[in-house]
């Protein structure tokens, strides 16, 4: 749909050039009642249309590469405008990115550097950056990281955020734990599955399965969806480091320059 959007856009822009240039009926040769495009203040009658028609459509038949330019122009502008949108939003909401009460804690709780992930469980991409997150925590002891909920890929997911999520709620040094058993995970999650995971960790799961359903829960994964769309976060993993948005699996040297960085300040 967005696609289609831009091609419209695209046509339209084509045709009010062609008729700024006066590619027009009356320059073509048609008859002198098909007025000016230019000025044009009432609506077009069926021969008017279908001359206009045939311009657009002999225009792009001639010039394909302005179409794809267009789209591709618009495309980039968009990703700008979003880029842009999302660090304004990082300043916005910086309090609900990083010191959000209702999100999950790992690594140094008082830290020097926060990276914030939003992650589903059922993304191949979060589970193949995991080990380099892990590692990276073991060898920088000055990290705090902050666990976003994100699950966009599934119900399955939500259900395996959901019990994270009542983990942390029932016992905060369990999380850690089942994040790492679900991340680490193949094949699909099921209430069974988890519960069975659950239970070897020790939690409760009776307490577990009640606070599952619970409303604030809801609310917590309601709220993260709605965060990472205003910081143009659209897929799983996305990450946030100091004052930086960075989409996708990045590797440890990346990583690594981004905290640096963000030491600096």
């Amino acid at each position: 749909m967005k696609i289609r959007n831009l091609v419209i856009t695209a046509i339209t822009s084509v045709f009010l050039l062609s008729a700024s240039f006066g590619l027009i009926p009356e320059a073509q040769g048609q008859s002198s009642t098909a007025p000016k495009i230019i000025g044009q203040s009432t609506p077009f009658d069926a021969s008017q249309k279908k001359a206009i028609e045939k311009i657009i459509g002999d225009y792009l038949r001639d010039n394909p590469e302005i179409i794809i330019e267009s789209i591709r122009n618009m495309q980039a502008r968009e990703r700008r405008q979003q880029q842009d949108r999302g660090l304004k939003n990082l300043v916005t909401y910086r309090e609900m990115i990083f010191n959000d009460p209702t999100s999950p804690i790992g690594g140094n709780p008082q830290g020097d550097v926060t990276i914030v992930e939003f992650f589903d469980y059922n993304c191949g991409f979060c589970k193949r950056v995991f080990p380099t997150i892990k590692k990276l925590l073991e060898e920088d002891k000055n990290i705090r990281y902050v666990f976003k909920e994100f699950p966009i890929l599934s119900p399955q997911s939500e259900l395996a955020a959901r019990a994270a999520l009542a983990a942390w709620r029932q016992d905060k040094t369990k999380y850690v734990q089942l994040h790492t058993e679900f991340i680490r995970s193949t094949g699909g999650f099921t209430e069974s599955r988890i519960m069975r995971m659950a239970e070897k960790l020790g939690l409760n799961t009776a307490q577990l399965k009640k606070d599952m359903q619970s409303s604030s829960i809801s609310q917590i994964i309601a709220g993260n969806r709605a965060l990472a769309q205003r910081l143009g976060i659209n897929g799983t993993p996305g990450f946030i480091i100091g004052n930086q948005i960075v989409p996708g699996a990045v590797d440890m040297v990346t990583l690594k320059q981004l905290v640096a960085d963000a030491r600096k300040g």
